[in-house]
């Protein structure tokens, strides 16, 4: 491998100490951001360089033993022929597996993939081929199939119908599956793909909108009606609520999965500064001001 190769915690964007959420999360938007279907012309080939080089820190920085190797060893932990440099180094973790062959991959293109394009089947995995057969991390892999669902799906569970192998086959996606959750049946890997949602942004397990208010009832007080995923419910406004303070709904986010518990709602709130008054409402303000409010 190349001395000048880029070091991998740099291409994500996050430190040597960072958690492997954070890694995921760092992942996660820089393939988003780099992959090449969001490219053209010339654009397109500096995309597929750089979403290879994202995918190839996040396979070595994803797996513990691999982040071990590569922070012990650099990317010489996975040059050809062992790449440790020598025989001596016998405390590699990959010493007796003949080292990992140069990364390469391929793009899947699948019927599977209800946008088309190349496959998100599971976008933490993209694609297919990191290490070759020599890799002892992939054994015995069983076909991976995606689908991708509503947001509110997701929150919810849903029934779908697929095509496993030729053959139609019904699965239960639970409810609280986020978008690259994977679901393992007996014969395939089922990869879930999220549609975002125009209302709500998910963290983790909670969930956060934003709410506008009048000024009016910032400085009063009032009563809001605010969406959750189970119905609206009313939530209090208490008198001179600040803009961005943040209201707490608990047990009102993303359902919890694999034994997780519910996570809660945050509600954002902005208050809505008028651009234009009219003359009675700008006298009862400089009034307010007078009066030093």
């Amino acid at each position: 491998m190349s001395a000048t190769k880029t070091d991998y915690y740099d291409l994500l964007g996050v430190s040597k100490n960072a958690s492997l959420e954070e890694i995921k999360k760092a992942y996660r938007k820089q393939a988003l951001e780099w992959h090449p279907d969001r490219h053209q012309g010339a654009d397109k080939e500096m995309a597929e360089k750089r979403f290879k080089e994202i995918n190839e820190a996040y396979q070595v920085l994803s797996d513990p033993q691999k982040r071990q190797a590569y922070d012990q060893f650099g990317h010489q932990a996975f040059a050809p022929g062992g790449g440790m440099g020598s025989a001596g180094r016998a405390g590699s973790p990959f010493s007796g597996f003949g080292g990992f062959g140069p990364f390469t991959y391929t793009y899947t293109y699948t019927s599977e993939n209800p946008f088309g394009g190349t496959d998100f089947g599971d976008p933490f995995d993209i694609f297919e081929q990191f290490f070759g057969s020599a890799s002892p991390f992939r054994r015995n892999r069983l076909p991976r199939y995606s689908i991708t669902i509503d947001f509110m799906e997701a929150m919810k569970g849903v029934e779908k119908e697929i095509v496993v192998n030729g053959k139609k086959r019904k699965v239960k996606i639970p409810a609280g599956v986020d978008d690259g959750t994977r679901i393992q049946f007996d014969d395939f890997v089922l990869s879930i793909n999220v549609k975002p949602s125009s209302i709500y942004e998910r963290d983790g397990q909670d969930l956060y909108i934003t709410e506008v208010i009048p000024i009016s009832m910032a400085i009063l007080g009032g009563e809001i009606k605010v969406p959750t995923i189970d119905g609206d419910v009313k939530l209090k406004i208490r008198p001179g609520t600040q803009s961005n303070s943040m209201i707490r709904l608990r047990e009102r986010g993303v359902p919890g999965l694999r034994h997780q518990k519910r996570g809660d709602q945050y509600v954002k709130i902005h208050v809505a500064i008028p651009e234009k008054l009219t003359s009675e409402q700008r006298n009862l303000v400089n009034q307010l001001r007078l009066k030093g409010l």
